[in-house]
């Protein structure tokens, strides 16, 4: 276990926001976790779990203690009739492990393509995107009790998840009322996916039949899909390395169907898809553009030319955003669409 002291974190995030951890600690296997929760101070002191740094916006300097997850590894651990049971550390890349399984013939990832972050982030947002989300493909992750701990196993129904959404991002205890989420005790150490053996493409959203009409596959394989996602992100998506940014800042908002019947018969051009219980989920993106939030900053925050929903770091390593001007552009975001549209939109990173 290796425990530094004022550790610079502007290359921890993927916004390239300038802050510092007071104390960090890099927990690279169980062995370290047993030996950060036997030291006194260290397991009493309030913590924040670091991951790949993709969904996070840094407002100061960071109290808690950091407790980075660098446990490394994957490895096809079991098969069934049915699936590939695949497991990996939780300080992997997810984007690595989402190219190593197809390289070793375990398809189902590959919608999840170039999506930032690491693998034990993963089911704590419930990460999804062109028509599969994590739930889908997932069968268990194990974790570590921060306050007692003790190890233990959850599978999906345990895991709570919705719509970037689980049992990992809500506090045990809300108020005066005991709850059963793990926001401020659990670290997630390992992630396994169960990919199907009679794996069938996930098409159907509009960007990937544009790629598959032009290609004119009728049946693609998954390395076909993977391809065309990493076309599509990388065409509309900045990459962090170059433009800092955390990714889709909102979430989609899910409407009633009468309530996007109301809205369409205002804005008739407005994006939007039928959930399967009759809900309406309209697209973040659209609405922010709607607004004309486009290409606009404040300070050195602003929203991307190509992807309205993306909130980028205009002023690069040298002149790097804040976390407040961050906030700032957000809430000005909020307050333009639920004055438009009287919705107000969520946003998917941890304010920190």
């Amino acid at each position: 276990m290796l425990v530094e002291k004022n550790v610079p974190l502007q290359s921890f995030n993927t916004f390239g926001i300038v802050a510092k951890a007071l104390t960090l600690v890099r927990l690279q296997g169980l062995a370290d976790i047993d030996t950060l929760l036997a030291d006194a101070a260290l397991k009493t002191a309030p913590k924040f779990i670091l991951g790949g740094g993709s969904n996070i916006v840094l407002t100061g300097d960071v109290k808690p203690l950091v407790l980075k997850v660098e446990i490394m590894g994957k490895q096809l651990v079991s098969q069934t009739a049915k699936a590939w049971i695949v497991e990996a550390g939780a300080g992997e890349n997810w984007h690595d492990l989402v190219t190593w399984t197809l390289e070793n013939g375990y398809p189902g990832l590959e919608n999840l393509a170039l999506i930032p972050g690491s693998v034990g982030a993963s089911p704590v947002q419930n990460i999804g995107a062109y028509g599969v989300e994590l739930q889908d493909r997932f069968e268990s992750l194990d974790a570590v009790d921060m306050t007692t701990g003790q190890r233990f196993t959850l599978n999906a129904a345990q895991c709570a998840f919705g719509y970037r959404d689980s049992v990992f991002k809500h506090l045990s205890n809300q108020g005066s009322q005991p709850g059963f989420g793990l926001a401020d005790k659990a670290l997630i150490t390992h992630v396994r996916f169960a990919l199907p053996k009679n794996w069938k493409p996930v098409l159907g959203y509009a960007d990937i039949e544009k790629k598959r009409l032009q290609a004119g596959m009728d049946h693609p394989t998954a390395q076909q899909i993977y391809d065309w996602v990493c076309d599509i992100r990388r065409a509309k998506l900045p990459d962090w390395r170059v433009l800092g940014n955390a990714g889709s800042f909102f979430k989609n908002p899910t409407v009633s169907a009468e309530q996007c019947a109301d809205i369409i018969e205002r804005e008739p051009k407005i994006v939007h898809y039928v959930l399967a219980d009759g809900s309406v989920k309209l697209a973040a993106g659209w609405l922010i553009d709607a607004c004309g939030w486009k290409g606009k900053h404040i300070g050195n925050a602003g929203v991307y030319e190509r992807q309205a929903l993306v909130l980028v770091n205009r002023g690069g390593q040298a002149n790097p955003v804040t976390g407040g001007e961050v906030m700032t552009l957000a809430k000005s975001i909020q307050t333009s669409v639920y004055e438009r549209f009287g919705i107000m939109l969520a946003h998917e990173p941890v304010v920190v």
